[in-house]
């Protein structure tokens, strides 16, 4: 099984963030799937590479060459894009889940998209959102309003599901 993992590039973060970063490799770690991540050593993706990396866990990074300078340089496995768009679809490429942890703009541009390949039945995985102290909850507000105003289908805005904590994300895996 493999799981793609969005997330933060910025190293300003609240702590806990990071920490569920930790934890949600360790709870992956323990369900034996490898991990996708965008494989710098940025904000939230060098916390998950740390991890990986301390417990063994299978990580692929996928980023693209004008991030080099950047690039992790303990991956398990790198696959060089030239372009945003190129990594977005290599990451979920084979993913049985994609997960966004609390992150910028382009987290939420990697989640968006994602669900969108999901609705259209290209993307075949689950599609996840840590809401770790509601972070998300403006965006739950927002798809339930296109629900409300009939511009999502209740069936399209079952597809992504927001898991309040970590072990709460785990257990819907097992």
């Amino acid at each position: 099984m493999k799981a793609v993992i969005f997330c933060s590039a910025c190293k300003d973060i609240d702590p806990k963030y990071n920490e569920a970063a930790r934890e949600i490799v360790r709870g992956l770690s323990s369900l034996g799937i490898e991990i996708v991540s965008g494989g710098t050593v940025k904000g939230t993706m060098g916390v998950i590479a740390d991890e990986c990396r301390r417990l063994g866990v299978p990580h692929t990074g996928i980023i693209p060459r004008f991030m080099a300078p950047v690039s992790y340089p303990d991956l398990d496995s790198v696959i060089w894009t030239d372009t945003m768009s190129e990594r977005k679809g290599l990451m979920r490429e084979g993913a049985d889940v994609a997960i966004a942890l609390p992150g910028g703009i382009g987290t939420l541009d990697e989640l968006i998209e994602t669900l969108v390949l999901a609705k259209l039945d290209l993307f075949h995985g689950r599609v996840m959102a840590l809401d770790i102290d509601g972070f998300y909850s403006p965006l739950i507000a927002l798809l339930d309003h296109y629900v409300a105003t009939g511009m999502l289908e209740e069936a399209s805005r079952s597809l992504i599901t927001f898991p309040p904590t970590v072990s709460d994300l785990i257990k819907s895996l097992r």
